[in-house]
């Protein structure tokens, strides 16, 4: 009898075992908004892991550094930079790898690959580059993380910064209301970097 016990036992540990084998290979493949810790299984972007981005003042005078991560859900942008105005700032993603001082007109429009609206706040919005604006403190310097879910590092994607050509960071002198039209009345653009491999 004791044999048959220790028999159903043992089979019922090893049931109990694969189950959480199952739910763990589950949890490995699930992802999304409901699970934002999940593992995934499939590489995020297969060309790039991080990107380092330089930014430049209107001087040619670098003032930062941003570092572009793949995410679950589009990019992690990360801005450490100094010698900068006080306040809140504009910060977006431009169509061209192009940074020509002093007012990086050359960077373009905001990058807009779906032919949105601008900002958070409109209903038609916002632009795959648009991100929320950045608090410079009284000593000039900045620490700021930075989402941009439309986004991906991936070549070959029709969202992706990597695109022929590149594409740019802007910082703009004011901040941006996330509405008006074309680029949130945020200002002149005091910073930039390109965005390229």
């Amino acid at each position: 009898m004791r044999k048959y016990i220790l028999i159903a036992g043992l089979a019922l540990a090893m049931l109990l075992a694969a189950c959480a084998d199952t739910e763990d290979d589950m949890e490995e493949t699930r992802g999304g908004d409901s699970n934002p810790g999940a593992k995934t299984s499939v590489p995020v972007s297969e060309d790039t892991e991080k990107l380092e981005v330089t930014m430049y003042n209107k001087d040619k005078e670098k003032v930062g550094t941003t570092t572009i991560r793949p995410v679950y859900k589009g990019v992690k942008v990360t801005l450490e930079a100094s010698d900068l105005p006080p306040g809140t700032h504009g910060f977006h993603i431009h169509e061209n790898g192009i940074c020509e001082a002093p007012d990086f007109e050359s960077a373009g429009g905001h990058f807009n690959p779906t032919d949105a609206k601008h900002g958070f706040e409109h209903p038609e919005g916002p632009h795959a580059g648009d991100m929320r604006n950045i608090e410079v403190k009284e000593d000039g310097t900045t620490f700021a993380d930075a989402a941009a879910e439309m986004v991906t590092l991936e070549k070959g994607k029709n969202n992706s910064l990597l695109k022929e050509g590149g594409t740019a960071l802007v910082i703009h002198s004011g901040a941006d209301d996330y509405k008006s039209q074309p680029s949130g009345d945020a200002g002149e653009r005091i910073a930039c970097g390109v965005i390229s491999d």
